[in-house]
């Protein structure tokens, strides 16, 4: 096996070959495509070949011919940043070849009146035109956190969304009246899809999908077994793997498997009626950030596996999916890069693409050692 060194030289990350952590784990090498970045959130890749990365601080920016073009994304509407706030997920449409749309999710308002938005707009060039605002979160909320704010389409062409709780606010992701601790699912214009499973509830919000949720920070809908998943932070301990069914309720705050930052309980109860068991939780937390399904060739022995971004833990979980679905934790990799994840992909090159969260961020490609 390759030995394994530190990427962190005078700030910059550096190519490096290095090794998994199981013995039967493929050696890989990990690249630098951009660095750079002013604490990147999201990476998605064009059909042309291109990458988009978006910056907290509320800018989006293009990967071309494997160099980040110097001048940012033109026509962005107004983010605002503060915090935990900013410019979230960047999601191309399906027919983005024929359209150029797509879809992006940024924190909205002011420090007394926020929330999660989610505009659609074209991108022609370098800039984006017909920017319309299709769904933002109520109510607004007075905290700058828990946004959620991933998105991923489903093959029927909805779009889904996550969002978070607020903080402050964690009771509302019990109540069926507000989208705080939701995942909701959209029209990809906006309107609600008609059979969400909320429609014909009397004071429901229509959008909803599913709740009892903290702060979802990855969502993936894998497309060879047909189902979402999402995963989500806890407080101290409790952070959760789900897979999302319509209608479901995930039980925060209502069970926990985690404390308060204080120590507090939040809850006596981890399980009750009615409310779903997470397929993994992590206690203590690692903050989980960005998940995807390895679906690629060129690494047959992750075939399968869901990689987790880690902030807090400052690595990347490689978890299996075991014969009664349940999911287990089977190997921390990457931690010799030393950096908070905040994304991870699978690029269509079949490599996995990390995005580091720093005001120096990178955007890393993962590839055989060979």
């Amino acid at each position: 096996m390759s030995r394994v060194r530190s990427l962190a030289a005078a700030g910059v990350l550096a190519a490096v070959t290095a090794c998994a952590g199981a013995a039967d784990a493929p050696d890989y090498r990990v690249e630098t495509v951009a660095d750079g970045l002013d604490h990147p959130w999201s990476l998605a890749f064009l059909p042309d070949g291109r990458m988009l990365v978006t910056e907290r601080a509320g800018r989006l920016r293009v990967i071309a011919d494997g160099q980040l073009q110097s001048a940012p994304v033109a026509g962005l509407p107004p983010v605002f940043v503060a915090s935990q706030g900013g410019l979230f997920d960047v999601l191309p449409a399906p027919d983005f070849a024929d359209s150029g749309l797509l879809h992006l999710s940024f924190a909205h308002g002011t420090a007394k009146a926020n929330n999660t938005r989610v505009v659609r707009a074209r991108l022609v060039g370098n800039g984006l035109q017909e920017v319309t605002p299709i769904f933002t979160a109520q109510p607004l909320k007075n905290t700058p956190v828990h946004y959620g704010g991933r998105m991923a389409w489903r093959p029927d062409g909805t779009l889904m969304v996550a969002l978070g709780d607020g903080y402050n606010f964690r009771e509302q992701a019990q109540k069926l009246d507000n989208h705080l601790g939701t995942v909701v699912r959209l029209n990809a214009d906006g309107s609600v899809p008609a059979d969400n499973p909320y429609v014909d509830t009397e004071g429901a919000r229509p959008e909803i999908w599913s709740h009892g949720h903290r702060n979802v920070q990855g969502l993936f809908f894998d497309s060879v077994e047909g189902a979402l998943y999402a995963h989500e932070h806890g407080a101290r301990g409790g952070d959760e793997v789900n897979r999302i069914a319509p209608g479901n309720n995930y039980g925060w705050p209502a069970i926990t498997h985690g404390v308060d930052y204080s120590g507090a309980q939040i809850s006596p109860y981890r399980a009750l009626p009615g409310m779903e068991q997470p397929l993994l939780h992590w206690t203590p937390s690692i903050a989980p950030s960005g998940l995807t399904r390895y679906r690629g060739d060129a690494f047959p022995a992750w075939q399968g596996s869901f990689f987790v971004g880690a902030l807090a833990d400052r690595a990347v979980h490689r978890l299996t999916v075991s014969a009664d679905g349940q999911l287990r934790d089977v190997e921390r990799m990457f931690a010799e890069l030393g950096a908070r994840i905040r994304d991870v992909r699978s690029g269509p090159d079949g490599a996995l693409y990390l995005l580091t969260d720093d005001d120096n961020g990178a955007v890393l490609r993962v590839v055989p050692a060979d």
